[in-house]
């Protein structure tokens, strides 16, 4: 649950109750895909269970899941039916179609593939903290994390959503616990981990990647001074959370450490309360600290001046 974190702020004047939400969300329940349909987008139930609720309550906490299903038909399969089809117009009358006609006959190789397309299906968590005014989404993309964001707002009038911004970037607070002498100087209830990515800015962009390896080093300090900056770091929150850091204030690869799920029931329905409890209780605590360690959330009308690489 939650293995990827993008987080948004909620406006101050929007608020529904649960049985709002499930009734504005149940026109938009996910259908499959129909035979000729590339994509379907729409709400399933978070516990798994048919025709149950689409907007669970746990501790105040509430969870939806958005499902996606696409029908992917590789471009050449559809450009060699389509040229098939133009050589046999060229064959029959003698002409050749125009790309008005040529971009209509490759739509209609489209449609014709897809009835034998195999349909891919993903989810995304949603997770909204009304009292913290936060909206987390578990998407793994800034693009899913959009297709999100859209069938919310879609579904929910009225739902005024921004993504979070820091008052300094990712990218130089990871360049400068990376350059810290020692890990004192790194921000309270976060340690750096094992991993990371440097990435230059110039012509060549290479890129650096570090695993399983102490980043407290001269060799890291060097590629920075070189121009190359940090782009991923894993880092861990309290020893209870560790996660990778992206320059685009993303939080992947996220994993509960030893000993927070332990001791929680097994069953079905306790685990998935249990699981909700104790993912956004952890993360609901995570998540202010990295804001903090990042200067505080910056204003919605502009973003305050960054710090300085130290």
């Amino acid at each position: 649950m939650f293995k990827n974190v993008i987080v948004y702020r909620i406006g101050p004047d929007w608020s529904a109750t649960v049985d709002q939400m499930e009734e504005a969300l149940a026109p938009a329940r996910f259908v499959e895909c129909g035979a000729t349909q590339e994509k379907s987008i729409g709400w399933v139930e978070p516990r798994g269970e048919k025709h149950g609720a689409l907007v669970e309550s746990v501790g105040g906490q509430r969870i939806l899941k958005l499902q996606i299903e696409s029908k992917v038909v590789p471009g050449s399969v559809v450009r060699r039916k389509a040229e098939e089809q133009i050589e046999q117009i060229e064959a029959t009358t003698g002409r050749k179609p125009g790309k008005k006609e040529t971009k209509e006959i490759r739509e209609d190789a489209l449609l014709s593939l897809l009835p034998m397309a195999f349909a891919k299906q993903s989810s995304v968590l949603v997770w909204i903290d009304l009292a913290a005014r936060l909206l987390v989404t578990d998407a793994g993309s800034q693009a899913k994390a959009d297709e999100v964001v859209t069938a919310l707002v879609s579904a929910l009038a009225g739902l005024p959503l921004s993504l979070v911004q820091t008052a300094v970037s990712p990218q130089v607070a990871m360049t400068q616990w990376l350059t810290a002498q020692t890990p004192e100087e790194w921000p309270p209830h976060l340690s750096v981990e094992r991993e990371c990515e440097l990435k230059s800015s110039d012509e060549e962009k290479s890129v650096v990647k570090f695993t399983r390896h102490n980043l407290l080093n001269d060799e890291v300090r060097q590629h920075i001074a070189q121009g190359k900056l940090p782009t991923k770091l894993a880092l861990s929150w309290d020893g209870r959370v560790g996660f990778v850091l992206t320059e685009a204030l993303q939080l992947k690869k996220i994993s509960f450490l030893e000993g927070v799920f332990e001791g929680g029931p097994t069953d079905k329905e306790g685990g998935f309360d249990a699981d909700v409890a104790i993912a956004t209780g952890e993360l609901g605590k995570l998540i202010p600290d990295l804001i903090e360690a990042l200067g505080g959330e910056a204003p919605l009308s502009g973003s305050a001046p960054e710090q300085p690489v130290a």
